[in-house]
């Protein structure tokens, strides 16, 4: 099975056409990269982020991100070149490295003042180690091309940062123990794996709990959920299945689904025991 917001669906769903405001920023921006007389790996390192995420930029295929617009801005001489470009910016078609299903969610995603997530499958994408996700990706059928999953990748890391970015927003995952047992790759990567893990719950905002392999049956037994509420308190949920994906608004159905979640998460060991659980499962490696 394919993992969330990168499953691979066709070639029109994961990669839009870029606008030609993205090509033209990404265009000043390796300029004033070569003016400085950075390489691309140079500059990759200069403000923390992936060439391959530069790269991405450079040539308009992707956003540019908040943070990067700032580093780069502070590392190629603080002309206000990018920070006021940036802000005619726009997308193709959709969001890059995205399935089409899950674009509506992750634009959502962004502003909820809270996320929660069950996962019985995988382990979530927020919480995947590079090597993990890159697994997941090169598992794909139809196969990724190279040239994708490269996107695919950086997407799936960058996403990541919001864990550190927003502070006071929580962050709540319920996964099956079963998730964090299923091997992949060798016991280094396994390791791996589980260190990322306990390295990005382990802010006060992030919360994991483990629904152990002897938990009872219970409410969440059909199938993975997200949950978020916005800043207007409205609440949405995102359920996904083979090739498809739903963003539930209906009142009604949202409130049953956090229910169930809060059932479950009654359920689930505490973050305490979960995350000594995670250790545990490290040094059986």
């Amino acid at each position: 099975m394919v993992d969330d917001e990168n499953a691979p669906h066709g070639e029109s769903d994961r990669e839009p056409d870029p606008s030609d405001s993205l090509r033209t920023f990404g265009a000043v921006m390796q300029a004033l990269r070569e003016h400085a007389g950075y390489s691309r790996t140079e500059f990759a390192n200069l403000v923390s982020f992936s060439k391959h995420t530069v790269e991405s930029v450079e040539l308009g295929r992707r956003m540019p991100d908040v943070a990067l617009v700032e580093r780069s801005e502070e590392a190629l001489g603080n002309t206000g070149a990018l920070r006021k470009s940036s802000k005619y910016v726009t997308r193709g078609r959709g969001d890059v490295g995205l399935a089409a299903w899950f674009r509506q969610w992750a634009r959502l995603e962004r502003v909820a003042v809270s996320l929660c997530t069950y996962e019985c499958r995988l382990v979530p994408g927020l919480l995947q180690s590079e090597g993990y996700a890159r697994a997941v990706f090169e598992g794909t059928v139809p196969v990724a091309p190279d040239s994708l999953l490269e996107d695919f990748m950086t997407r799936r890391m960058e996403r990541q940062r919001m864990l550190f970015d927003r502070p006071t927003t929580p962050f709540s995952f319920i996964v099956e123990e079963h998730v964090f047992r299923r091997r992949f790759g060798d016991p280094d990567q396994m390791r791996q794996m589980l260190d990322h893990v306990l390295e990005l719950t382990e802010p006060r905002n992030v919360t994991l709990q483990i629904v152990p392999l002897e938990a009872a049956l219970h409410a969440c037994l059909d199938g993975p959920v997200r949950l978020l509420e916005t800043t207007s308190g409205q609440r949405f949920a995102y359920s996904e299945g083979q090739q498809n994906g739903r963003l539930i608004s209906d009142v009604k159905e949202v409130s049953l689904l956090c229910q169930r979640y809060d059932t479950l998460r009654s359920q689930a060991l505490n973050a305490m025991d979960s995350r000594a659980l995670l250790q545990r499962l490290r040094g059986e490696l």
